[in-house]
């Protein structure tokens, strides 16, 4: 580290800081316990069914075979629905009194006893060449994770883990410290640190550009990752525990994603001034992952019915993602059948087999591959029965659409073979079982581009163009993908321009309701919104694809910052962004 920065022509230090912000799923949570029998059932509004099952079993002192967990339709969960904050309450009364129990949080209890997102406060050093090539990279990320401990270590190391990649440099030093306060519990939120990590290491390189005279966008494209490239700081952290090799950027389509962008933003073009209304242009590149590599495992069990149709018994939860479309698009690609042909029961501990649950991205490449290899499995035991049908060789058999095996003799339906499987001198039922772990990391990566117009009388931030633009891999269903994109921007320009939990004094929080908190509505949508899906091919996911879910809220801040910064000239390092902090930065209150 003392080399780099010996060697830097320019040296920059700057602190930035994020305030504590809300999921706000539109349902709130909810759980419902009652006995059947001498079992426990939980219906449950959770992204985890499988750990929720785990520790209710210990905590109520019954086996886990006892305790069946059901995860219903979720109203969305952000990571709030990752943590187990009602269930046991549940689960223990049920238990104790043998009566159905129904707990419900209002939006006041959802604002006060959910877990909310990190405030953080984020120091960033960077030495630089007088062209703006980094020598060095220091990092200090400082997390503030409330009353209690849960997610305490992983979160503020993402903030490094998932922001300091996108800038390779040879010396690279990072600190993660926690600190415990008497605030709303803090723990998983969509993004998981790298929002705050991202904000401050694109403020201070576009700080630094200026310092240097040169266009962020050009900076940003002198610095940043590029397909194919060792991510070594990722060898030395991790979520839990650092990899066993060193990952590398394996798909990355940046290069497409900043050249489509430029042209969208009209990034060169001249922008257009009146006496109080200025117009600014800012940009952000962001990554994520797609799971936790090592860590996480998925698993997936697919039936084929008599009548030719498939049943999937995926352990994965779908929590509003779409992963139960995913999962049956890549058993109908695998089986060549119709979609419709296929039938997915998931997040239910008694019809499904383990599998880790919805958060760190995981669910197209855990449990999308975990539905792959399962339908490859059961793929090749149709192709085996289906060839001694018709009395020829495995090898000069084939699926074909729509749900035949095919021959040089002829073919027989899926459902004939079923059904001699299921006569009384027929092979049994033909089940296939998938189960997905990987050494690998698969990154999506992408940019965000903003135009700003702040009005320098009044401080009002006015947000007419944000595009997001994303590699996703190649996405198994572009439709859900983009709406992914759409929904996990609107969040992050929330954070970015209105969010806020506040206290008083003396601690307590005075935002209980949606309105007071700032939760963005209709009419906050930017005049021109757009969101692009750039292709890559990955190895890691499920025919190319990569993690879609969690990527879009890690640019916002930034982008919408370095605007305002081109449209004024000011440095606003504390977000959200509000017409009193232009107004104070301008020097006008």
């Amino acid at each position: 580290m003392d080399k780099g920065f010996a060697d830097a022509d320019v040296i920059i230090e700057r602190t930035y800081n994020s305030t504590q912000a809300q999921q706000c799923p539109t349902e709130t949570h909810i759980c419902f316990t009652r006995m059947d029998g001498d079992r426990l059932v939980i219906h449950a509004s959770t992204q985890v069914p499988w750990h929720l099952r785990r520790q209710v079993a210990r905590l109520v002192g019954m086996k886990q075979h006892k305790v069946h967990v059901i995860k219903e339709r979720v109203g969305g969960g952000f990571g709030s629905k990752q943590d187990i904050l009602l269930e046991e309450v549940c689960a223990w009364a049920t238990c104790v009194t043998g009566r159905p129990v129904l707990f419900r949080y209002t939006r006041e209890e959802e604002f006060i006893a959910n877990t909310s997102r990190h405030v953080a406060k984020v120091t960033v050093k960077l030495g630089a060449k007088k062209d703006g090539r980094l020598t060095a990279v220091k990092m200090d990320f400082r997390a503030n994770t409330g009353p209690y401990g849960n997610h305490s270590l992983t979160v503020p190391c993402n903030g490094p883990a998932l922001s300091l990649p996108l800038y390779p440099c040879d010396n690279v030093d990072f600190q993660v410290t926690t600190y415990y306060s008497n605030i709303c519990p803090n723990g998983a939120y969509q993004g998981y640190g790298a929002p705050k990590g991202n904000f401050a290491i694109t403020m201070a390189l576009a700080e630094l550009a200026e310092q240097l005279q040169i266009d962020q966008l050009e900076i940003i494209e002198r610095n940043r990752v590029h397909e194919g490239q060792e991510l070594k700081i990722l060898g030395a952290i991790g979520e839990g525990k650092a990899p066993t090799s060193v990952p590398s950027a394996a798909s990355c389509a940046l290069e497409e994603i900043l050249r489509q962008g430029r042209e969208m933003i009209q990034w060169s073009s001249p922008k257009p001034q009146n006496s109080d209304w200025h117009i600014g242009r800012g940009v952000a590149i962001i990554m994520q992952k797609s799971g936790i590599p090592d860590i996480d495992q998925a698993n997936c069990m697919i039936k084929l019915e008599s009548d030719g149709t498939f049943i999937v018994h995926s352990g994965g939860a779908d929590i509003g993602t779409g992963l139960d479309t995913v999962v049956t698009k890549l058993a109908a690609e695998v089986l060549h059948c119709p979609p419709q042909d296929v039938h997915v029961i998931s997040g239910d501990t008694d019809h499904a087999l383990f599998d880790k649950g919805a958060y760190a991205s995981s669910g197209t490449c855990f449990s999308g591959n975990a539905a792959r290899l399962a339908a490859e499995n059961l793929r090749e035991k149709i192709l085996f029965h289906g060839a001694q049908m018709l009395g020829e060789a495995v090898a000069d058999v084939q699926l074909a659409t729509p749900g035949v095996v095919r021959g040089k003799k002829g073919e027989v339906s899926f459902g004939d073979i079923a059904h001699k499987g299921e006569t009384g001198t027929g092979f049994g039922s033909l089940v296939g079982t998938g189960s997905y772990i990987t050494p690998d990391f698969a990154f999506p990566y992408g940019a965000n581009f903003a135009e700003v117009a702040v009005n320098t009388r009044t401080g009002e931030i006015r947000l007419d163009k944000f595009y997001a633009l994303l590699d996703c891999g190649t996405p198994v269903n572009p439709e859900l993908a983009l709406g992914q994109i759409y929904g996990a921007t609107l969040r992050a320009i929330g954070h970015s321009m209105s969010e806020e939990i506040i206290y008083d004094a003396e601690g307590h929080p005075l935002t209980r309701d949606l309105r007071s908190y700032g939760a963005p509505k209709i009419g906050d949508i930017p005049r021109d919104f757009r969101a692009v899906l750039v292709p890559s091919d990955d190895k890691v996911g499920p025919f190319g694809a990569k993690s879609i879910s969690e990527i879009g809220v890690n640019g916002a801040a930034p982008a919408i910052a370095t605007a305002i910064h081109d449209a004024c000239g000011i440095w606003l390092r504390e977000w959200h962004f509000t017409p009193e902090k232009i107004l104070t930065a301008l020097e006008k209150i």
